[in-house]
């Protein structure tokens, strides 16, 4: 059975919102990188969501989504994928990354 992933609305708006604020605070000198390194992040959802690496979602996170994976982009910087599973189907809800101020609650 081939899976099934769904992005939440909430979920691509966060992902458009880091483009914005990768380019405006000029992590990167080009919008099109950007754009790419938010698609690495797409990309490791797409290829590694059904693999076992996911974790249970600790209780303050459960509004997110029942379980997370972590997605390490660099050396400094881990995002926190967190979805809901039904079988074989994913609907991804939220992401942040170990920036965050509720970084810590996830270690």
């Amino acid at each position: 059975m081939e899976e099934i992933i769904i992005y939440s609305e909430e979920f691509h708006r966060s992902i458009e919102d880091l483009v914005e604020i990768l380019y405006t605070k000029q992590y990167f000198g080009f919008k099109y990188e950007c754009e790419f390194y938010a698609d690495k992040i797409y990309d490791f959802i797409d290829f590694n969501i059904i693999k076992p690496i996911s974790k249970n979602s600790p209780s303050a996170y459960q509004k997110f989504g029942s379980k997370f994976i972590k997605y390490k982009a660099n050396n400094n910087t881990s995002w926190y994928i967190f979805f809901d599973q039904k079988e074989n189907q994913f609907l991804i809800n939220h992401i942040l990354n170990n920036h965050s101020h509720d970084f810590p609650d996830l270690l």
